[in-house]
């Protein structure tokens, strides 16, 4: 009987083990199997075709089809790309310090960064690159810019540039080791305050350094009661830089982060390994749709944690962890290999890639799963971290919409500080400012087509082939002037919010970057808002479950 008992038990034993091996085997032979399928496609279509095929852009082709049927964050990186790895795992790589973007089709300079060659030889914001060494440059072959541009520092790059209408400028620029700043502004503010603004806009390997710098100048200067943390717009970066900034606010011992890969034998447990910079501070985070992923793990953390407030509106909801894969000839894979839990157990992943990208919604009672945070309020997994006080973010009119999206405000910027060189900032008066930008508008022949307008103007079309309306058609083209000159005053209407971003653009080129943020704060509703709430002490603590 012992002996059956036993015989019944190592056949229940190997079961699963032999099952293991076998999967294992099938694994391999799969994977061995269509290797040599796709190469024997691969190696029939490049010699036989009918036209010649270049054989690097089909295979990589190849590799583009299948990553696409993953997730959008598991990518192929050519050697081309290969100073993204740099910025991405190191912060830093080599050019000349610029931002670029497409303006009126046009690849423009939208941002210089502080102290770098482009900055130094007097390149601007708003001069259009029209040619990279012997490339010329348009928007068809935006994507090489970048890669023309950045090499090894201590090079050369000529650089030919448009400035104004038919002014050409040519550049020899030397290419530097560029560090990216992922701090582009941190102080107290208001200045009279004991409250601490830090925007953080990134999570490079150099994050953690500049974040300990700041708070410790901070507090240098003189005691810190209350801090803002701005996560707005930072699409996030490294985990483990994540897990270090979280920790000048977590107490030591406290889990921050666990990841979970594809069996249970790759679970890890991110705890604060050190005593916090600011343990009791009051604390608020801004958030909203552009806080992604390491952005998501440090205001995970202290949401869980009750250790502060966050603000604003939804984050980007992703819970996907990538680890670099270093290939052959300078190239890279970047691939999703597990995804991340915040301390209460909760995923905030939004898409389920795995089941045709669909979007987990919070109202799924299958997928959306309640969680307590330390003083026992619920939080929920699935689609972002949801704010613990919902601010939304200005709402703007569609006349400043058009305006920006023309970038009318932009090269209004560039123009008046052209034309003001010799201006201290300080100097400029908002009210000739606004009027400025409006002769600008007129020599420019602005025109505002309201939505209202857009619909008026579609009804009046499609009534053309209905005679039976014609009466009502000609009613509606009387309108329409009417529509107009009402829609043309509101450029005064709007004279407020237009000339925020006007000044903003302003600051942007006199006083950098720094400047332009300085600005923004003055009227930025969220920011706003986590002042007169770090000032309230009854409504923090409330939200926080403290009373």
């Amino acid at each position: 009987m012992k002996k059956k008992s036993l015989k019944l038990f190592l056949l229940l034993l190997l079961i699963p083990i032999t099952g293991f091996i076998y999967s294992n085997k099938d694994l391999y032979f799969e994977i061995s199997k269509n290797i040599d399928i796709f190469t024997r496609v691969y190696k029939e279509i490049t010699f036989n075709y009918v036209d010649e095929i270049k054989p690097e852009q089909f295979l990589r082709a190849g590799i583009k089809g299948m990553l696409n049927t993953l997730d959008p964050y598991t990518v192929f990186i050519d050697e081309k790309r290969k100073d993204d790895i740099d910025l991405i795992t190191n912060g830093k790589y080599g050019g000349v310090g610029i931002s670029i973007g497409v303006r009126d089709n046009n690849i423009t300079i939208m941002e210089l960064m502080d102290g770098y060659s482009a900055q130094r030889q007097g390149l601007r914001v708003g001069d259009v690159i029209h040619q990279v060494e012997s490339t010329l440059i348009t928007k068809d072959n935006f994507d090489d810019v970048s890669y023309l541009v950045k090499g090894e520092p201590g090079t050369n790059v000529n650089i030919k540039i448009i400035r104004a209408i038919s002014d050409t400028l040519e550049f020899s620029l030397i290419r530097e080791e560029i560090i990216v700043k992922n701090i582009p502004y941190f102080g107290f503010y208001p200045v009279q305050s004991n409250n601490a603004y830090v925007k953080l806009n990134g999570f490079t390997r150099s994050a953690g350094d500049e974040f300990r710098k700041a708070l410790s100048e901070l507090k240098k200067e003189k005691e810190v009661h209350s801090i803002i943390l701005d996560l707005r717009g930072n699409p996030g970066g490294l985990l483990d830089v994540a897990v270090d900034i979280s920790n000048k606010f977590i107490k030591k011992g406290e889990l921050i982060v666990s990841t979970k890969g594809r069996d249970s034998s790759s679970v890890k447990h991110y705890y604060a390994t050190q005593e916090p910079m600011f343990a009791n501070t009051k604390l608020i985070v801004l958030v909203n749709e552009g806080s992604a992923s390491a952005s998501e793990i440090v205001a995970g953390a202290i949401q869980d944690h009750d250790r502060g407030i966050i603000l604003g509106t939804k984050t980007f909801g992703k819970g996907l962890v990538q680890t670099i894969t270093p290939l052959s000839y300078n190239t890279s894979l970047k691939i999703t290999t597990a995804k991340y839990f915040t301390p209460s157990g909760r995923c905030i992943q939004k898409i389920d890639y795995s089941q045709k990208n669909s979007v987990i919604s919070k109202y799924d009672t299958l997928l959306v799963n309640s969680f307590s945070t330390d003083n026992k309020r619920r939080v929920f997994s699935s689609g972002g971290i949801s704010p613990d006080s919902l601010v939304e973010e200005s709402d703007y009119s569609g006349l400043l919409k058009d305006l920006m999206a023309k970038g009318f405000i932009f090269k209004f910027a560039n123009d008046y500080f052209s034309n003001n060189q010799n201006l201290e900032y300080n100097q400029i008066k908002t009210e000739q400012l606004f009027s400025d930008f409006k002769l600008y508008l007129d020599k420019n022949n602005y025109q505002f087509v309201s939505s209202y307008e857009k619909k008026l103007t579609e009804l009046a079309t499609s009534l053309n082939s209905e005679p039976r309306y014609s009466s009502l058609k000609t009613k509606i083209e009387k309108l329409l002037p009417e529509l107009k000159s009402e829609m043309n005053l509101s450029i005064d209407s709007n004279k407020k919010e237009i000339s925020t971003f006007i000044e903003q653009e302003i600051a942007s080129r006199f006083l950098g970057s720094e400047g332009k943020i300085k600005s923004y704060l003055d009227t930025d509703k969220q920011f706003q808002t986590a002042l007169k709430l770090i000032g309230n002490e009854l409504a923090f603590n409330k939200i926080l479950n403290k009373l």
